[in-house]
């Protein structure tokens, strides 16, 4: 893989984690009031959903590129980075705290690429 395919593939899983944080920022706006639960009108209303759509709908078409030069089993294991970006995120953006066990977790799976795409 060339560094190109490399730097595609990782944009392609920061974009999908990215839409993850957007949604659930959506999740959290779109609560009824007084947090009763789920209001589908206000989601409706809600950018970062709309963001995130749009968001997906353009990782959608980064990843349909890459495939006509990367073999999916070579590509597939970049989408496994999301187990990094999305709590690297959530502990940034909502304070979530992460677990020693869950970064060992996380380390194993970066070799885990890294073995794929490099050796």
């Amino acid at each position: 893989m060339t560094n190109g395919q490399v730097g595609g593939l990782v944009g392609f899983s920061l974009m999908l984690a990215t839409g993850q944080v957007l949604f659930k920022m959506a999740a959290l706006a779109s609560t009824r009031p007084g947090g009763a639960g789920f209001s589908l009108p206000v989601l409706l209303l809600v950018p970062s959903f709309w963001i995130a759509l749009l968001l997906y709908g353009m990782a959608t078409l980064l990843w349909i590129y890459l495939l006509q030069s990367i073999p999916l089993s070579r590509a597939y294991p970049f989408a496994a980075l999301g187990f990094l970006f999305v709590p690297l995120m959530a502990v940034m953006i909502f304070g979530e705290k992460l677990s020693a066990s869950y970064g060992a977790g996380v380390v194993l799976i970066v070799a885990g690429i890294l073995v794929t795409t490099f050796v």
